[in-house]
């Protein structure tokens, strides 16, 4: 199976303001292999399936909710390769049911090995085990970030998106605002939104780029994975005044503190702006579970 290229749709978000506000649809692309994860695995996959044809296999790394997990699971499916998913965390063993990302990586055929955070901790320990005990295996990092998924990130810009002025994405492990920095105009400026509070990142992104027209703006609004009542608010609104949805950990942070910065006006005066949904919208699910137990209101 050879992944495709797929055209995605750039809507305008309606704002009334002295800047315009514009959305690339990514979470489109796939029902299941999301957004910008996608594009991560573009070239991982495809480069990887030409020299291993026969027997292909993929480990990868992730966390309870992981969207990596999801879409590298469903990916396995739907091209017929086995995946192994190492999942921080050994306490959840036995409760991977309960749990929406987990169990839908499981019924993907996804086999899990559950490690304690220590082991998780030192990961690249753990890789070179999995790539000599597995030596035909391509063995992904958590959140699919590497050389080959910065390549694909590329795969975000056209000619669509030549003539904005800012290009946002939100930041986790960082190969997207790589990707996006290194394939980008040269006149455009690039805006990566963390997620979590990793002060590495930066030295991480430039290592993935040599190019240094990106800067990072704190989006974790109190933690990774945290999410707090305007977060719920603000994507609540969001789908109800522009009808698309967003996920609490990544976009929906992203695009309330972009907001916030229009209201500030941070951007100058009649800037085009271009933010990348990408995709993650599995989430919500596993969101909600954890907000309905605290008795709070849920995302729509």
């Amino acid at each position: 199976m050879k992944i495709p290229y797929i055209h995605i749709p750039v809507v305008e978000i309606p704002l009334g303001k002295n800047v315009k506000l514009f959305m690339k649809r990514e979470d489109l692309v796939h029902p299941e292999i999301s957004g910008n994860k996608y594009w991560k695995l573009y070239f991982n996959i495809n480069k990887y399936l030409a020299k291993n044809p026969e027997k292909p296999y993929i480990i990868t790394f992730g966390g309870a909710f992981s969207n990596h997990i999801a879409a590298v699971s469903a990916l396995g499916k739907i091209a017929g390769i086995p995946t192994l998913g190492i999942i921080r965390g050994e306490e959840l063993k036995d409760k991977w049911r309960e749990n929406p990302t987990l169990s839908f990586a499981r019924k993907n055929g996804m086999n899990l090995q559950f490690v304690t955070r220590e082991e998780y901790r030192h990961k690249e320990k753990l890789t070179e085990f999995l790539q000599k005990e597995f030596p035909q295996a391509l063995v992904i990092p958590e959140g699919g970030t590497n050389d080959d998924a910065v390549e694909g990130v590329k795969m975000m810009l056209n000619d669509q998106t030549k003539d904005f002025d800012y290009l946002c994405t939100a930041v986790g492990t960082g190969g997207t605002v790589a990707g996006i920095t290194k394939f980008c105009e040269e006149n455009q400026k690039v805006i990566g939104f963390k997620a979590v509070s990793d002060s590495s990142l930066e030295n991480r992104i430039s290592q993935l780029t040599s190019r240094e027209n990106f800067s990072l703006i704190d989006a974790a609004f109190g933690g990774y994975g945290k999410i707090n009542d305007e977060n719920i608010r603000f994507i609540n609104d969001f789908k109800r005044d522009y009808g698309i949805p967003l996920e609490p950990i990544y976009t929906g942070k992203m695009m309330e503190k972009i907001f916030e910065m229009i209201n500030k006006e941070y951007f100058p005066e009649n800037s085009k702006i271009l933010c990348f949904h990408t995709g993650g919208l599995q989430g919500i699910e596993g969101a909600n579970m954890l907000l309905k137990k605290q008795n709070r209101n849920l995302i729509i």
